[in-house]
Protein backbone atom coordinates (compact mmCIF):
# COMPACT_ATOMS: atom_id res chain seq x y z
CA UNK A 1 0.00 0.00 0.00
CA UNK A 2 1.32 3.23 -1.27
CA UNK A 3 1.82 6.16 1.71
CA UNK A 4 -0.77 8.03 0.04
CA UNK A 5 -3.48 4.83 0.50
CA UNK A 6 -2.55 4.66 4.13
CA UNK A 7 -2.82 8.20 5.08
CA UNK A 8 -6.18 8.04 3.18
CA UNK A 9 -7.15 4.72 5.10
CA UNK A 10 -6.00 6.58 8.03
CA UNK A 11 -8.55 9.37 7.79
CA UNK A 12 -11.11 7.35 6.79
CA UNK A 13 -10.54 5.20 10.22
CA UNK A 14 -10.30 8.82 11.68
CA UNK A 15 -14.11 9.56 10.33
CA UNK A 16 -15.33 5.92 11.15
CA UNK A 17 -14.57 6.83 14.99
CA UNK A 18 -16.01 10.72 14.30
CA UNK A 19 -19.38 9.26 13.03
CA UNK A 20 -19.37 7.21 16.04
CA UNK A 21 -18.69 9.59 18.64
CA UNK A 22 -20.77 12.48 17.35
CA UNK A 23 -23.69 9.23 18.27
CA UNK A 24 -22.52 9.52 22.22
CA UNK A 25 -21.92 13.42 22.14
CA UNK A 26 -25.29 13.80 20.39
CA UNK A 27 -26.56 11.71 23.70
CA UNK A 28 -25.38 14.25 26.34
CA UNK A 29 -24.62 17.65 24.10
CA UNK A 30 -27.46 20.48 25.08
CA UNK A 31 -30.36 20.42 23.24
CA UNK A 32 -30.02 23.56 21.75
CA UNK A 33 -26.77 22.26 20.47
CA UNK A 34 -29.15 19.18 18.53
CA UNK A 35 -28.69 21.03 15.23
CA UNK A 36 -25.10 21.78 15.26
CA UNK A 37 -24.25 18.26 16.32
CA UNK A 38 -26.83 16.82 13.56
CA UNK A 39 -24.74 19.44 10.79
CA UNK A 40 -21.45 17.74 12.08
CA UNK A 41 -22.21 14.18 12.27
CA UNK A 42 -23.45 14.77 9.05
CA UNK A 43 -20.18 16.33 7.45
CA UNK A 44 -18.33 13.17 8.69
CA UNK A 45 -21.03 10.40 7.10
CA UNK A 46 -20.44 12.57 3.97
CA UNK A 47 -16.88 12.90 4.03
CA UNK A 48 -16.53 8.86 5.55
CA UNK A 49 -18.66 8.14 2.30
CA UNK A 50 -16.40 10.13 -0.11
CA UNK A 51 -13.32 8.56 1.17
CA UNK A 52 -14.69 5.31 0.96
CA UNK A 53 -15.30 6.24 -2.75
CA UNK A 54 -11.87 7.60 -3.14
CA UNK A 55 -10.09 4.39 -2.18
CA UNK A 56 -11.97 1.98 -4.18
CA UNK A 57 -11.63 4.34 -7.27
CA UNK A 58 -7.54 3.75 -6.62
CA UNK A 59 -8.28 0.25 -6.47
CA UNK A 60 -8.28 -0.40 -2.51
CA UNK A 61 -10.79 -2.13 -0.16
CA UNK A 62 -11.28 0.08 2.45
CA UNK A 63 -10.55 -1.51 6.02
CA UNK A 64 -13.83 -2.22 7.91
CA UNK A 65 -14.36 0.00 10.80
CA UNK A 66 -14.09 -0.92 14.52
CA UNK A 67 -17.00 -2.17 16.17
CA UNK A 68 -16.91 0.73 19.37
CA UNK A 69 -15.18 3.57 19.77
CA UNK A 70 -13.98 4.92 23.38
CA UNK A 71 -14.01 8.41 24.29
CA UNK A 72 -10.51 9.50 25.80
CA UNK A 73 -12.88 10.58 29.22
CA UNK A 74 -15.98 9.79 30.42
CA UNK A 75 -18.80 11.71 28.62
CA UNK A 76 -21.58 11.87 30.90
CA UNK A 77 -22.84 15.95 30.77
CA UNK A 78 -22.60 18.26 28.13
CA UNK A 79 -19.41 20.01 28.94
CA UNK A 80 -17.25 17.08 27.88
CA UNK A 81 -19.89 15.71 25.26
CA UNK A 82 -18.34 19.24 23.80
CA UNK A 83 -14.69 18.54 24.29
CA UNK A 84 -15.49 14.89 22.99
CA UNK A 85 -16.23 16.65 19.63
CA UNK A 86 -13.09 19.22 19.81
CA UNK A 87 -10.71 15.99 20.46
CA UNK A 88 -12.45 14.19 17.70
CA UNK A 89 -11.96 16.97 15.45
CA UNK A 90 -8.16 17.39 15.96
CA UNK A 91 -7.92 13.81 15.28
CA UNK A 92 -9.63 14.23 12.08
CA UNK A 93 -7.39 17.28 11.22
CA UNK A 94 -4.42 15.45 12.11
CA UNK A 95 -5.31 12.52 10.11
CA UNK A 96 -6.59 14.92 7.07
CA UNK A 97 -3.09 16.75 7.42
CA UNK A 98 -0.72 13.50 7.36
CA UNK A 99 -3.14 12.94 4.02
CA UNK A 100 -2.18 16.04 2.52
CA UNK A 101 1.18 15.88 2.94
CA UNK A 102 1.61 12.19 1.58
CA UNK A 103 -0.91 13.02 -0.98
CA UNK A 104 0.89 12.48 -4.51
CA UNK A 105 -2.33 13.03 -7.13
CA UNK A 106 -3.37 16.55 -7.19
CA UNK A 107 -7.16 15.23 -6.76
CA UNK A 108 -6.40 13.44 -3.38
CA UNK A 109 -4.44 16.71 -1.83
CA UNK A 110 -7.30 18.88 -2.99
CA UNK A 111 -9.71 16.51 -0.85
CA UNK A 112 -7.43 16.52 1.87
CA UNK A 113 -7.50 20.29 2.59
CA UNK A 114 -10.94 20.53 2.02
CA UNK A 115 -10.98 17.88 4.98
CA UNK A 116 -8.63 19.29 6.88
CA UNK A 117 -9.64 23.24 7.07
CA UNK A 118 -13.23 21.29 7.50
CA UNK A 119 -12.25 19.69 10.59
CA UNK A 120 -10.49 22.87 12.00
CA UNK A 121 -13.25 25.14 11.85
CA UNK A 122 -15.30 22.69 13.18
CA UNK A 123 -12.87 22.45 16.36
CA UNK A 124 -12.83 26.11 16.24
CA UNK A 125 -16.74 26.39 16.62
CA UNK A 126 -16.73 23.43 19.61
CA UNK A 127 -13.93 25.42 21.46
CA UNK A 128 -16.14 28.81 21.20
CA UNK A 129 -19.01 26.91 22.56
CA UNK A 130 -16.30 25.64 25.47
CA UNK A 131 -15.16 29.65 26.04
CA UNK A 132 -11.50 28.65 24.58
CA UNK A 133 -9.29 31.13 23.83
CA UNK A 134 -8.09 31.31 21.38
CA UNK A 135 -10.03 28.88 19.68
CA UNK A 136 -7.79 28.25 17.03
CA UNK A 137 -4.59 26.99 16.63
CA UNK A 138 -1.92 28.63 14.04
CA UNK A 139 -1.28 24.87 12.01
CA UNK A 140 -4.68 22.79 12.49
CA UNK A 141 -3.72 19.26 12.33
CA UNK A 142 -0.19 19.43 14.05
CA UNK A 143 0.61 18.48 17.64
Amino acid sequence: MTDQRQALQAALDSEHAAVYSYGVIAAYANNDRARLVAEFSAAHRARRDATIELLEADGTAPEAPDAAYNPPFPVDNPIPAAQLAVAVESDCAAAWLAAVERATEPAVRVTATQALTEAAVRRARWQVILGADPVTVSFPGKA
